[in-house]
């Protein structure tokens, strides 16, 4: 039986300040490097994007748990480690 898909989107972008709530600098340039079905491989690309950036103390990268946004009554967790 095939796991449940729980989408998970990773974005990332340059921020206007590290100060405060995540503010985008440009929201045309946000990078939005894609979907995936689970948690483990949102990470993985995560991680991959962080490291890529590390020089730049702006650039962050985010997990977006996009399941909980489609399905807020579901309690779906999968964060397995």
């Amino acid at each position: 039986m095939a796991d449940k898909q729980l989408l998970h989107l990773v974005i990332g972008g340059e921020l206007k300040s590290l100060e405060g709530h995540a503010e985008f600098k440009d929201l045309s340039k946000v990078d939005l490097v894609g979907a995936y079905p689970n948690y483990r491989q949102a990470l993985a690309a995560w991680r991959g994007k962080a490291q890529q950036t590390v020089d730049n103390a702006l650039m962050r990268y985010f997990i977006i748990h996009a399941h909980k946004l489609l399905d807020p009554e579901s309690d779906d967790h999968d964060h397995e480690h």
